[in-house]
């Protein structure tokens, strides 16, 4: 690993319509991202108000402290919060000095996969946890629920089953699918 400082910049599309929620998402992770250690600055930039493309640029004493940021839980924890959000269009890694400033001793440039799955990955991923939980809630509530008017049987369904798709069945089927929910088409 480098023992010169390293800079990254990554440049994000994103839609206009959602640029304050974008802006609150990079508040957030310019913050979990000054804690980490070799931390030495960050910022963003956009091109103007109607720009698609963000550009970010956070810079660590050396390698091997950027490896800790990107291998660490908040940093996969933000990246995920963003999902259907931003899209990752391109990264460069730089060191030395003039990653911020001149010409660069050495450029990384990493290309990487959509950041949103399409959205029949996404539907496939959300009729897996529903489906199943949704029949299970239906089998558990039909005794005590079976004589209630059909709106009513629906609202007590979808509240039970609301908060175990937001917070347990939907986390952990993206986790088991984000290979193949992040996988490029050939």
């Amino acid at each position: 690993m480098s023992a010169e400082p390293i800079t990254v910049s990554i440049t994000r599309v994103v839609s206009p319509d959602r640029a304050r929620e974008v802006a609150a998402w990079a508040r957030a992770g310019q913050d979990l991202l000054s804690s980490s250690p070799g931390y030495l600055g960050s910022g963003w930039v956009r091109p103007d108000p109607e720009s698609h493309e963000w550009h970010m640029l956070y810079r660590f004493a050396d390698a091997a402290d950027l490896a800790l940021w990107e291998r660490s839980p908040e940093r996969e924890w933000w990246i995920a919060s963003a999902l259907g959000l931003v899209e990752h269009a391109r990264e460069e890694k730089r060191t030395g000095i003039e990653g911020w400033f001149d010409e660069p001793s050495t450029v990384e440039v990493l290309e990487s996969a959509p950041f949103a799955p399409p959205r029949w990955k996404q539907l496939v991923s959300i009729f897996i946890a529903f489906y199943p939980l949704s029949l299970l809630a239906n089998w558990l509530l039909a005794p005590l629920t079976g004589p209630w008017p059909l709106p009513l049987r629906v609202l007590v369904l979808v509240a039970a089953v609301a908060p175990i798709m937001t917070y347990l069945a939907l986390p952990f089927v993206t986790r088991a699918l984000r290979p193949w929910l992040l996988r490029q088409p050939r």
